[in-house]
């Protein structure tokens, strides 16, 4: 089903079924819108110190505060299967009378009734460099109204820039005017979706440098993924509480378009990328996401996951000759920047040079010190440390004569029984071969004892056998 199908005129059943559940815009509502335009003054009368006022296009002063002439629109840039989806503003550069510059553009869809209050939600955190913030918004199908998440969506090209979508109420009915890129912020009907959309221009970030810079008070920071960072303060941003989503009608927004959202919305522009478009169809096919069912709040009020750039889109012809101008002027102010850092490295090679000089003194008298410390004593302080050193050397000398003869003493009987122990080993063979008769003299008488008894016996015993047997 196409998306001028989905945006279709709602039967009038279904219209009964939406108007009983969401209900007109009461008297909040229009509170809402106040503050709302508001805020949005606000912001038009502080762009001076913002550096995100470049986020306006500028007007000619000679136009008497007019818009400039407009521009074709991009044809090369929607993807495939957009057209049905997004619908380019027409070319109204040969016929001004029919343009109202109360509505930017051609609606492309319809509605019976007002959407509902803008929901309170927080903002996924920042996935990395060059991702722009596009604001959830309600969008209308046969079932009534849907809320499509908010997302961060990767800038199509370097300046690229997003204006959402809103609904106005012109000739009795509500239409929708689609978002777009472009270089500069265009009219969104005064609408405070938040996150540095306050309903003029953008103030969460602006592209310089060859990068976009966030401002960190409105978007939610990822410090690891995102390092080009400032903080400027912005009145009356996202604060949740009933926001009226229309402009125009009962209860909407009652703020005009300025010079420089027409000038900007007549420029060149960029369909939405076909991750945006994918995003609202999702969305459209869930239940949980129409009004009917939530009752003004969606179950997915932003998606956490970044939505990818179509490849290959090219920026408009204006803004491509604002960035080779800036990338000219960056390469020229280069030398002119290297030599601002150069002056403070050059002060601080000048006071180090300073503070070598100072300290040379210093280090001289030093090497001096460590020279004399270095040279050879004097004869004289020689022949006084000699002398010294005699003169302790005289005490010990005498000390060691006199420990000598102790000591002389001590080891003489060792010495005599070491000269002992020699002779002592030589006379004992002597002294045994010299006592050997003797023992044999003593011993002999007692051998002899012991022999006798036992002659006896032999003499006793033969006597006795010749007793018993004579001879014949």
């Amino acid at each position: 089903m196409s998306y001028l199908s989905r945006f279709g005129i709602l039967p009038l059943l279904a219209t009964a079924v939406i108007l009983s559940t969401v209900g007109c815009p009461g008297s909040g509502d229009q509170s809402a819108a106040n503050s709302s335009q508001a805020a949005a003054q606000g912001q038009a009368s502080d762009q001076s110190s913002d550096p995100a006022s470049a986020n306006l296009a500028p007007v000619s002063n000679d136009s008497g505060g007019q818009a400039p002439a407009p521009a074709a629109y991009q044809q090369s840039a929607p993807p495939p299967n957009a057209q049905a989806n997004y619908r380019q503003a027409p070319d109204q550069s040969s016929d001004q009378s029919n343009y109202d510059p109360d509505d930017a553009g051609q609606p492309v869809a319809y509605a019976p009734q007002p959407p509902p209050p803008l929901p309170d939600y927080d903002q996924p955190p920042t996935p990395g460099d060059g991702y722009l913030w596009t604001p959830g918004y309600w969008a209308y199908g046969q079932a009534g109204y849907y809320w499509v998440p908010g997302s961060w969506v990767q800038a199509p090209y370097e300046g690229a820039l997003w204006t959402p979508g809103y609904w106005g109420y012109r000739h009795n009915r509500y239409g929708f005017y689609g978002g777009y890129w472009g270089q500069y912020v265009g009219y969104y009907g005064g609408i405070n979706y938040g996150f540095g959309y306050v309903g003029l221009g953008y103030q969460g970030g602006y592209w310089g440098g060859g990068h976009f810079n966030y401002n960190r008070s409105v978007n939610n920071i990822n410090n690891t993924e995102v390092h080009n960072v400032y903080n400027r303060s912005v009145s009356n941003s996202y604060s949740g509480g009933n926001r009226a989503s229309f402009n125009g009608g009962s209860g909407g927004v009652q703020l005009r378009a300025r010079p420089s959202e027409l000038a900007a919305q007549r420029q060149q522009h960029t369909a939405p990328m076909r991750a945006q478009i994918q995003n609202q169809q999702a969305a459209s096919n869930n239940r949980a996401q129409f009004a009917n069912v939530n009752h003004g709040r969606p179950a997915s009020a932003a998606v956490s996951q970044p939505l990818a750039a179509d490849r290959n889109v090219r920026a408009p012809a204006a803004l491509q000759t604002h960035n080779q101008a800036a990338a000219q002027q960056q390469r020229q102010s280069a030398p002119q920047q290297q030599q601002r850092q150069a002056v403070p490295q050059q002060q601080q090679q000048r006071q180090t040079q300073q503070q070598q000089r100072q300290a040379a003194p210093q280090q001289q008298q030093q090497r001096q010190t460590i020279q004399q410390q270095r040279q050879p004593v004097p004869l004289q302080q020689q022949r006084q440390t000699q002398a010294q050193q005699q003169r302790q050397a005289v005490p010990q000398q005498q000390q060691q004569r006199q420990a000598l003869p102790q000591q002389q003493q001590r080891q003489a009987p060792q010495q005599q029984q070491r000269q002992a122990a020699p002779q002592q080993q030589r006379q004992a063979p002597q002294q045994q071969r010299q006592a050997a008769p003797q023992q044999q003299q003593r011993q002999a008488p007692q051998q002899q004892q012991r022999q006798a008894p036992q002659q006896q016996q032999h003499q006793a015993a033969s006597q006795h056998q010749e007793a018993a047997h004579p001879k014949k």
